[in-house]
């Protein structure tokens, strides 16, 4: 087994996993709904090095190692978190030691920690892994380039393909004086372009200094709306999605959600729910799904339940955060820079199940934002 990518090659099975979830699809494996490496963020650097741990607890239970050798410090260690490297998803880590792992070598009544995050774990993994379409087994030729990957639910192939080399620069023509032609005629141009700035009142001359920093980026970067499901029904193939229509009150958008585990059809036609807008189109196991509805979840996803409008909210009614007032980012943008991910950590339920991010309450024009049964502690995707 080898990997070449970016003029690296990579022969050990382990770190060959860890550097696909980290380059493929632009670091889509590592954001929702898979978070594989546990998320980009804070801690970045800790994360890796207990998948490095973990990842070697279960390459020793494949090479003779026992479960009752690892178990005590396992059970200790999942005792305060629903995931090994604390992430709110399973990771690459949680998949590979829950694989390794014999089920039936599990005491529940002893190790009642483990059992429940080898069942979410393998859960999780067995919805993953669904409706994926087969990867060629030819080897590309061999490129110091970034390997392109696709998702995985598109009618498409998988295709590996080394980047077109750059077309050489022309240069430019000389004129009489041995300056190039186009600069000759930029120059007094660029002069006259200086002055009438200085005239304006630049203090800083022809050319504007760039800002220090971009601005951080807030709640208010993301569009989350009021919609109405119209019509719910089942994915032909993926057994745990729902097809939904939904009026946002100037459209009416497709989206699909793993709800079926939680829900039946008549729980969500007609059901008032909050919809992240600005997020890319994508195909979802060949249904194409243009946003998310938002629910809120306990740390081990077993308990599911929407989040909801204050009654009076009509489709269409943006979601606010006080103090929070800027306008939606463009779909491009939230995808590119991963701003869902950088502000979800932060949008929880309080101890009385109102939608929060950080200490700010989520309201629209009629009233604060719920979870449909008052979860507390929640986290809200």
């Amino acid at each position: 087994m080898k990997l070449e990518a970016q003029g690296a090659v990579l022969s050990a099975r382990n770190a060959i996993l860890r550097a696909i979830c980290g380059i493929a699809l632009h670091g889509a494996l590592d954001q929702a709904p898979y978070y594989l490496l546990g998320g980009s963020g804070n801690g970045a650097a800790l994360k890796i090095g207990q998948l490095v741990q973990w990842m070697s607890a279960a390459d020793s239970l494949r090479t003779g190692g026992t479960f009752d050798a690892i178990a005590p410090g396992l059970e200790a260690h999942l005792q305060s978190r629903a995931f090994l490297i604390g992430s709110s998803q399973p990771s690459l880590a949680d998949y590979d030691l829950a694989l390794a792992i014999d089920g039936k070598a599990i005491d529940a009544a002893v190790y009642p920690s483990i059992q429940r995050w080898y069942a979410a774990s393998i859960f999780a993994f067995q919805q993953h892994s669904k409706g994926n379409v087969s990867v060629p087994v030819s080897a590309p030729a061999a490129s110091t380039g970034p390997l392109t990957f696709y998702y995985g639910l598109e009618d498409v192939s998988t295709i590996l393909k080394p980047p077109a080399a750059p077309k050489p620069k022309a240069e430019p023509k000389q004129a009489a004086g041995g300056a190039p032609k186009e600069k000759q005629a930029e120059q007094p141009k660029n002069e006259n372009k200086g002055k009438q700035k200085n005239a304006g009142g630049n203090k800083g001359g022809g050319k504007q200094q760039q800002p220090a920093a971009a601005a951080a980026v807030d709640i208010s970067a993301l569009d989350i709306r009021v919609g109405k499901i119209v019509k719910a029904w089942h994915h032909e193939t993926a057994d745990k999605l729902f097809c939904e229509e939904i009026d946002l009150g100037t459209e009416t958008r497709q989206i699909a959600s793993g709800l079926r585990p939680f829900y039946k059809t008549e729980d969500l036609e007609g059901r008032v729910v909050l919809v992240l807008c600005n997020l890319k189109k994508r195909n979802l196991v060949g249904f194409p799904s243009h946003g998310m509805v938002l629910c809120a979840s306990n740390a081990d996803h077993t308990k599911v339940e929407f989040v909801v409008p204050a009654e009076g909210s009509k489709p269409g009614d943006r979601v606010m955060f006080e103090g929070f007032d800027g306008e939606p980012e463009p779909e491009n943008k939230v995808a590119k820079k991963k701003i869902f991910e950088g502000l979800a950590p932060d949008l929880k339920t309080d101890a009385e199940g109102q939608v929060m991010w950080k200490t700010t309450l989520a309201k629209t024009e009629a009233g604060v934002v719920k979870a449909l049964n008052g979860m507390p502690g929640a986290h809200v995707s």
